[in-house]
């Protein structure tokens, strides 16, 4: 009896720690087990991480340190008989200053003692750039030249940001002629049909980690207060870790704090809310996995501000809202439902379903036998 295909998925992280790259990757698991009957088994490149040794039925190792001698043991185990790796690459995931010189060391001897082994890179970040004053431009130049060897050694790479692709493509030296990009799903949930703006609660959403939020209510609670006023919202719900402020009413409409809550309690709440509010760089939204939420479940997307260019297919006014300083008077919700049903077409494009497939089209690609 063939046996089925065991991914090995590095990670820096997974529950019980927040981690968004830990939880896209359990996420992308869960959907190839489903769809594919391709199996998971995790490597968490965190020492100090203290998770299960099996999560929703996948195993799960952990490195014991962070260097060449704890981690290539675990790619090489022989009960896996490895011969993909999946690894989701964010520098600072693995290294406090985004120079992870053990992964990447480890990645390639793994690589190179067998041919028939095969490389797959997430890049969810490439590397840093800062001014000289700041740590990042001090590294900035280790963590490019791990970039590049990353691509040297990968058979297939994919990242979540067109001006990612491009970084990539300029360090890859020919060697991958194209690099797709594809902006991250929703980690918690999708619609397959959206309700309409006008039968949902008129609530507004703010969602996501606990230093997201806290600069929401830090530094754009003027504007979210704006919004409330404009969009006729009754409630704000705030859902995620507690940010330790003292968080109760903006003039006159609560704020109700729903804590840390399953994935599933989530999705209820976005499928019946109005709107999502974020504060996060509007060039950088495709890689958000907060909008990722918004737009995966019809909400309308409200971002603190716009960007001037259309990027990675997202365009302010189009995809995601704006409060401008001349709106004032009460709105029509269904006046913005052009703008939800943008965001939630913008986001099937590269949905759950999308990532699962062009993965195993890669492997196919490669000549990596997906089928037992």
């Amino acid at each position: 009896m063939n046996k089925t295909l065991t991914l090995v998925c590095v990670v820096p992280g997974l529950a019980p720690v927040v981690d968004g790259v830990g939880d896209y990757a359990l996420v992308l698991a869960r959907q190839l087990r489903k769809k594919f009957s391709i199996d998971t088994h995790f490597i968490v490149g965190d020492p100090a991480w203290t998770g299960e040794t099996q999560i929703d039925g996948f195993a799960v190792s952990r490195v014991k340190e962070r260097s060449v001698k704890g981690f290539l043991p675990l790619l090489s185990n022989s009960n896996l008989g490895t011969t993909v790796v999946l690894l989701h690459y964010v520098g600072y995931g693995y290294d406090i200053n985004g120079c992870p010189g053990w992964l990447v060391d480890g990645l390639q001897r793994w690589r190179s003692a067998l041919n028939t082994r095969s490389l797959i890179t997430m890049f969810h970040e490439v590397y840093a750039s800062g001014p000289p004053w700041t740590t990042t431009f001090w590294v900035s130049g280790v963590q490019k030249n791990l970039a590049a060897r990353l691509m040297r050694i990968s058979d297939s790479c994919f990242t979540n940001k067109k001006l990612y692709a491009d970084l990539l493509y300029r360090l890859s030296c020919g060697k991958h002629t194209k690099i797709l990009s594809m902006p991250i799903f929703s980690n918690v949930g999708e619609l397959k049909q959206p309700p309409p703006l006008e039968k949902r609660t008129r609530r507004i959403v703010v969602f996501g980690n606990r230093d997201s939020r806290i600069r929401v209510y830090r530094k754009s609670l003027i504007t979210l207060y704006r919004i409330c006023r404009f969009l006729g919202i009754k409630e704000v719900l705030d859902i995620g870790p507690p940010t330790g402020l003292n968080l109760s009413v903006i003039k006159g409409v609560p704020i109700v704090q729903m804590g840390k809550l399953p994935a599933a309690e989530i999705s209820n709440f976005l499928s019946d809310s109005c709107g999502g509010f974020l504060r996060y760089p509007p060039a950088f939204l495709a890689k958000s996995t907060i909008f990722a939420a918004y737009c995966a479940h019809g909400m309308l997307p409200v971002n603190f501000r716009g960007n001037a260019l259309r990027v990675d297919g997202l365009e302010a006014g189009r995809h995601y809202w704006v409060l401008n300083k001349t709106n004032t008077a009460p709105c029509d919700l269904t006046g913005l439902q052009a703008v939800a049903d943008n965001a939630y077409a913008w986001y099937k494009t590269h949905d759950l379903a999308v990532h699962a497939e062009t993965l195993v089209g890669c492997l196919d690609n490669l000549g990596v036998k997906t089928k037992p």
